[in-house]
């Protein structure tokens, strides 16, 4: 192994040293504390170190470093103490993650740091949207992130690399490839003989490096660094090296040939650099058996501390409202000066309100620049704002509510529109496991909307048609808002724009241009989670949302004998438990209607609430009118048969009748 210690001096070569040789005894220890049964799980990096210490040293300190598993030394070097990550290794309060998640699964805004989930590849969208919110804000910035060899094989990969290669933006994308995804060998991962090569298919520099040399990462990591902060632009590069231990202890080591233990044995960073420090005189080995003792007695201390430290006490009302981030939510009345508006020009004007007030705010999605958006909603926009803030994204939905959840760590808003709700299932893992989750994993806030045109009506088919709101409905830490009116698409766009949590804003495509409503001219704001009574009456209650308030309001016009009340929930996480109650208490019938399936539609968790909560007070079963159990056909006479409308009246007989 040649080391280039270029103009470096000796302190600075044993100050590597030191951040080289602390967390391979960090390991040493933990390795022991597994075998005693003291800890549960470990993920060993030894015989990586090299990358995340040098990569690290390489990195400015306010520079974002978004890691996995086997990457200690990121965390060391950015000096968390020992301590503090003991503790969120065991789940202690003081802990990153209060005990609510493992290992390395936490982000530190401190110490720039954002690790990963346990599903491999999400992290690298993250790192684009850091490093546009830096290109934005004209700030000279890079932004490193890792994934293995393993994880270039996810479409994350290439959906975060396509990204930042059409952006420009100053991302090093580093491999680490130390052999093995678990226990799957290179050559079942990838036909390409270096993973570096792949850079040329996104226009982009690719290098493959050793990565176990920590002078050579270093080096090479500050050249890219100092040169991509003046030229943004994202780099691959490729660290080889080897995994000296197991997926995890419990996965053994047993399906890697003992030669390759041999050969990598030649190549551990640590023995190869302190070698090379004593045959340049740097260091003797003496001062190297004080470091380390010192550094012995330094974990043993830390680490008994946390031992030390009571278990956690549960508390339900401390979970439940860490799910979302608290803020002091006053709503914006709206004007008089009011004008009639369609539901499809409410929601624009609400973006351009949006924009013109939140000068951090990003608008992103397919063909939303000059083209307006496949509904228009964003025509002029560009004009107006920019297209550093209307940007057209390529065709990938994970990548994209990613990178809005990086704009978000990096102090941006950002509005995310899916050009179908449909669409939404290529981005699901984002949505479900990132953008709903963080906050209560380690209190960073999540400040991304997704707008979902959503719904049937227009003989659109399977893919272009359907109700998913019951997909998010069940997520804790994602709000869901589903307007019927313009007033409301407005009101609640703003509100969902101004909350600094995600936020899943449905907008039903049949209603875009077949309603109009006069409504306030300037910003003004509908408190998320209020439902509303579009009519009211007292022989029973229809309970229900989007398109499903018109459906209601006209069989209410077409029976004007009936005395029907008619409650829109406008918000369906969190949803209206009491307007519901009340209305329920008072007429002593509800019928729940949606457009989503029968079967798991959300109308199941209100009828179970209601018939939980309002039973006594019931003077019929609780009923259910919504779609058929089966795909969206797009054929109109199916369509219109397939559609909860087909049932109502039937339903609603049904109810008053019994």
């Amino acid at each position: 192994m040649i080391f280039d210690r270029k103009n470096a001096d000796n302190d600075k070569l044993v100050s590597f040293y030191k951040a080289l040789l602390w967390p391979r005894m960090i390991e040493e220890k933990m390795l022991i504390l597994l075998r005693q049964g003291r800890i549960g799980k470990w993920f060993s990096g030894i015989g990586q170190e090299a990358i995340a210490v040098g990569s690290t040293l390489a990195m400015q300190p306010y520079e974002y470093i978004l890691p996995m598993h086997r990457n200690l030394g990121v965390f060391t070097t950015r000096d968390i103490p020992l301590s503090k990550l003991m503790a969120q290794w065991q789940g202690k309060a003081s802990g990153f993650t209060k005990g609510r998640d493992r290992s390395f699964h936490f982000g530190t805004q401190q110490y720039k740091i954002i690790g990963m989930i346990s599903h491999l590849g999400p992290q690298m969208a993250l790192a684009d949207g850091i490093a546009l919110a830096d290109v934005l804000s004209k700030k000279r910035r890079a932004t490193l992130v890792y994934t293995g060899e393993g994880g270039t094989s996810e479409g994350d990969f290439h959906e975060a690399l396509n990204v930042a290669a059409v952006w420009n933006l100053p991302v090093i994308f580093l491999i680490e490839n130390n052999g093995y995804g678990l226990s799957t060998p290179v050559d079942e991962q990838y036909k390409c003989e270096k993973l570096s090569d792949r850079a040329i298919g996104y226009g982009m520099e690719g290098r493959t490096i050793d990565g176990n040399n920590i002078l050579e990462v270093y080096n090479t990591v500050s050249e890219l660094t100092a040169d991509i902060r003046e030229n943004p632009r994202p780099v691959l590069l490729e660290c080889m090296t080897f995994r000296m231990r197991g997926h995890e202890e419990a996965s053994g080591t047993k399906y890697v040939p003992q030669i390759m233990f041999d050969e990598w044995k030649e190549k551990d960073p640590i023995a190869n650099f302190e070698q090379f420090l004593l045959a340049e005189g740097a260091i003797t080995g003496e001062k190297i058996e004080v470091i380390k003792k010192g550094f012995t007695t330094l974990i043993d201390v830390q680490i008994e501390k946390v031992f030390s430290e009571p278990d956690i006490i549960p508390d339900p009302e401390t979970e439940l409202r860490d799910m979302y981030k608290s803020f002091n939510n006053i709503a914006i009345q709206p004007s008089n000066n009011k004008i009639s508006k369609r539901y499809i020009d409410a929601i624009s004007d609400g973006l351009r309100q949006g924009m013109k007030k939140h000068d951090n705010l990003v608008l992103m999605g397919q063909d939303i620049a000059e083209y307006g958006g496949a509904f228009k909603i964003t025509q002029g926009f560009v004009e107006e704002f920019g297209r550093e803030r209307v940007r057209n994204t390529p065709i990938c939905e994970s990548g994209i509510v990613g990178a809005a959840m990086g704009l978000s760590i990096n102090g941006y808003k950002s509005v995310v529109e899916m050009q179908f709700a449909d669409f939404v299932t290529c981005a699901f893992n984002q949505v479900i496991n990132n953008l709903a989750k963080t906050h209560y994993r380690w209190g960073e806030n999540v400040d991304v909307v997704v707008r979902m045109p959503t719904g049937a009506g227009t003989g659109a088919g399977p893919f272009h048609s359907q109700s998913n709101e019951a997909w998010f409905t069940k997520t804790p830490g994602l709000k869901v808002v589903y307007p019927a009116f313009p007033s409301d698409a407005k009101g609640l766009l703003l509100a969902a724009i101004d909350d600094p949590n995600p936020v899943i804003y449905f907008e039903h495509k049949y209603l875009y241009r077949s309603i109009s409503e006069e409504i306030a001219d300037y910003e003004y704001t509908i408190e998320i989670g209020k439902a509303r009574v579009v009519r009211e009456g007292t022989q029973a209650s229809i309970v229900t949302y989007g398109l499903g308030v018109h459906w209601a309001l006209e069989y209410v016009k077409e029976h004007p004998d009936l005395s029907i009340e008619i409650v829109d929930l406008r918000s369906l996480q969190p949803w209206d438990k009491e307007a519901v109650e009340a209305s329920v208490k008072k007429t002593g019938r509800v019928l729940i209607l949606h457009e989503d399936t029968l079967t798991n539609g959300f109308g199941g968790e209100i009828a179970a609430h209601l018939a939980e909560h309002c039973f006594a007070y019931l003077d019929a079963p609780i009923m259910r009118c919504a779609s058929m159990d089966t795909a969206i056909p797009m054929n109109k006479a199916l369509e219109d048969q397939f559609l909860a409308k087909a049932r109502l009246v039937e339903m609603v007989g049904k109810l008053l009748d019994y």
